[in-house]
């Protein structure tokens, strides 16, 4: 059994002055995270792009990081201001399954799009049959199955192990590395089994979705210069995406159990700037989302306000 009750968090860094300029910078992010998802998934599901697979996935990605940072920002803004940064056995171990549950569920989902663009383009005549509505809910339903079984595993090996007298957690997140450095029992097999269940995993899914890509250029490069050109921007989205979300990730879990600094600057990328990056990427170069958006906020309101007055 644990004999720790509480955990304290050592946050991003000691120096007051720094800690509120990342609240505010922070907080500017959140604000973001929470606006531009928002847009996304109002104008994807009000509009026929909900119809098609590749918006069907964006919309439930959006969602996800939604979620997926509101597990970590609004914890780490209240410790930015607060004297002694404080979390409890319990919350820290929600916060643990929680986080991992939904970060798997965004990689599956991040390969799930790009199968998609791989069908799209390398596949088209069979496009509608293999990427079907039904097919969609299917991968969704992978998707939060495999987020369940990677995130439960990880979180039960956590819960069994003992912590003694010290409890300061070098992270501004509780995360698998920083609770198994502060374990008093052996955690020799559960290192091997993390880098098994998450830093295999990524590595595995990245190089995966780097295949896809490459299959995509060569498939696009007997195109004529238009399609191609077309073709090439809707990958650039989804190649920026997995670079900005994998690189932090695979640095992090890909190797023993050893903490580092730059750890924590490293899990900023997949906690708060990826999610904040997603709807911007997705929607400034892309036609058929400012076009729905356009259709939404700029036909729609205006048409309610004036049956309103």
């Amino acid at each position: 059994m644990e004999n720790v009750t509480v955990f304290i968090l050592l946050g991003l860094s000691e120096n007051r002055h720094i800690e509120v300029l990342c609240f505010v910078l922070f907080l500017v992010c959140y604000i973001a995270i929470w606006v531009g998802n928002v847009l996304v998934m109002i104008s994807i599901t009000f509009t026929q792009l909900t119809e098609q697979p590749m918006y069907f996935f964006l919309n439930s990605l959006s969602l996800s990081d939604l979620c997926y940072t509101s597990t970590v920002t609004p914890k780490l803004l209240t410790d930015l201001l607060a004297e002694e940064k404080i979390i409890s056995y319990n919350n820290c171990m929600t916060q643990l399954f929680v986080l991992h549950f939904l970060g798997a569920i965004e990689i599956f989902i991040l390969t799930a799009m790009a199968f998609d663009r791989y069908v799209a383009i390398c596949r088209p005549l069979h496009y509608t049959t293999i990427m079907s509505r039904q097919r969609c809910n299917e991968i969704l339903a992978v998707c939060f199955t495999g987020g369940f079984l990677h995130s439960a595993s990880q979180s039960l090996l956590i819960t069994f192990l003992s912590f003694c007298d010290y409890n300061e957690i070098d992270h501004y997140f509780c995360d698998v590395y920083p609770l198994l450095k502060l374990a008093c029992s052996d955690t020799y097999r559960i290192d091997l089994f993390v880098i098994v269940d998450s830093g295999l995993i990524a590595l595995v899914t990245f190089v995966i979705l780097m295949i896809s890509y490459i299959l995509i250029l060569h498939t696009i490069r007997v195109y004529p210069a238009e399609s191609r050109s077309k073709a090439l921007s809707t990958c650039s989205y989804h190649v920026t995406i997995v670079v900005l979300f994998f690189v932090p990730v695979l640095f992090v879990y890909i190797r023993p159990n050893i903490t580092l600094p730059e750890d924590k600057v490293f899990a900023l990328f997949y906690t708060i700037i990826a999610p904040m990056f997603n709807p911007l990427i997705y929607t400034l170069r892309n036609t058929e989302m400012k076009n729905a958006m356009k259709k939404i906020w700029y036909h729609r309101i205006p048409l309610q306000r004036n049956q309103v007055f």
